[in-house]
């Protein structure tokens, strides 16, 4: 067996890992990434088809960002969150140009789950109401609150969770919860279901509902057209404030700004993170509504950290808003959508029996894997682990021995790459998925 770097036996001695048995990792050792590519100590370079976290949209090393850290750097590493800063006021300013509706105040977190923490907070004090109501297919965060939020099953471990949190379904037709047939049905009663929870858990209880714009991890699931509007008209019968979690969503990810653009939707809190500055250095944050802001002029906050508009990560995000706007990003993004990403997995999904179905916008993509397209058998059982997920391991060690690394989930392939992905590069990805799906066919009942 060769000898393994100092740099592997460094991180399996001391790295611990999240979300892993730590003696069960192999990881590669990433030396480099450049664009769309990454690559490892031993020169390998791989197509990166999940933006790592799905957060890196502006691409990898992109030199206007790097170099603006390093001016920031230079003039200024760190100030307290305290004292006003021009490249915080700067990049607050930017967002709020362009967040809709009058979403003009900003709380900078250092991630998405902090941003949802924190949201939560502002809209219970801001209600006076305790009662949160998020959905089963979501994923809000790691901390204390934002897990609780969370209903997919990473949430179950750190059970009981934060109080006054309940779970309800959002509309997913190909596995409906309300035996829904088209479109309009899906919308119409995952609207109910949603005045009928709010009615059996009493409206004056409930302080926000929170949600995915386009539900990321749990299966890029994109609302039926009036969904979101809907929500927002049931929030604003009962007084109850609409919380869009676009962690993953935002920032070109969806073809927009922001997700809810393409619904003409105003929330009243957005929570923000990842493709803002494309994690370069770590940054997430609350666009807050002039209604909520003004709860607290003069009422204090309680709520901080020490790194909140952290001068390097905001540099990053200005710097990547601009990139966007010189080099026409988000229309690269739903051209991408429309023109590559949509029509290539169409035809994947006609050639591989083991495709249930493909789904997606902007660069936000997603194959379901099933056994059995008639019955809608996934290809593994929810929350498989162990023997029962080896069917998806093969097929995503198949991509990654192509050379394109996807984004899996449950029995999804994610496919997410930097929204800056140059067409021949999607197409080339997307060939080597078309190859390594032969493996998920072989699963497929005869």
């Amino acid at each position: 067996m060769t000898e393994r770097s100092q740099a592997y036996r460094d991180d399996r001695a001391h790295v611990f890992h999240s979300w892993s048995a730590q003696k069960l990792l192999d990881p590669m050792v990433v030396a480099g990434a450049e664009g769309s590519w990454f690559w490892d100590e031993d020169g390998t370079r791989y197509l990166d088809f999940s933006s790592q976290m799905v957060n890196m949209n502006i691409g990898h090393q992109h030199p206007r960002v790097v170099e603006a850290i390093k001016r920031q750097a230079d003039e200024l590493c760190m100030i307290a969150p305290g004292h006003a800063n021009a490249t915080r006021g700067e990049l607050a300013r930017m967002l709020a140009e362009r967040a809709p509706g009058d979403l003009d105040m900003v709380f900078f977190t250092n991630g998405g789950a902090e941003a949802n923490e924190n949201a939560i907070r502002m809209a219970r004090l801001h209600t006076g109401r305790h009662k949160v109501l998020a959905t089963y297919r979501s994923y809000h965060g790691a901390t204390a609150g934002s897990i609780t939020l969370t209903g997919e099953p990473r949430r179950w471990p750190s059970e009981p969770g934060l109080p006054g949190v309940v779970h309800f379904w959002g509309p997913y037709l190909y596995r409906s919860a309300f035996h829904a047939t088209t479109e309009a049905e899906e919308c119409e009663r995952a609207l109910q279901h949603l005045r009928d929870t709010i009615m059996v858990e009493g409206p004056q209880t409930v302080a926000a509902v929170v949600l995915e714009t386009v539900v990321g991890t749990n299966g890029i699931l994109v609302p039926p057209d009036g969904y979101l509007a809907g929500v927002r008209e049931i929030c604003d019968e009962h007084g109850v404030v609409m919380i869009c979690d676009e962690v993953m969503a935002g920032f070109g990810r969806c073809g927009e700004w922001f997700a809810v653009d393409r619904w003409d939707v105003t929330p009243d809190l957005i929570c923000f993170a990842k493709g803002v500055n494309s994690g370069y250095v770590p940054l997430g944050g609350v666009l807050i509504s002039q209604r909520i802001a003004d709860t607290f002029a003069e009422r204090p906050f309680p709520g901080g950290l020490t790194y909140s508009g952290h001068p390097l990560a905001c540099a990053a995000a200005v710097e990547s808003i601009k990139v966007f706007e010189d080099e026409g990003v988000l229309a690269h993004a739903r051209m991408l959508g429309t023109d590559v990403l949509g029509p290539g997995l169409a035809e994947i999904a006609e050639r591989h029996p083991s495709v249930g179905e493909v789904r997606g916008v902007g660069v936000f993509w997603c194959i379901e894997l099933v056994r059995d397209r008639d019955t809608r058998e996934p290809l593994v059982p929810f929350n498989a682990a162990g023997p029962a997920a080896a069917p998806m391991k093969e097929v995503v060690g198949a991509c990654v021995e192509r050379g394109v690394v996807p984004f899996a989930a449950g029995n999804r392939l994610n496919v997410v790459p930097p929204v800056t992905t140059s067409v021949a590069d999607v197409e080339a990805g997307l060939a080597l998925v078309d190859e390594a799906l032969k493996i998920a066919d072989q699963h497929v009942a005869t």
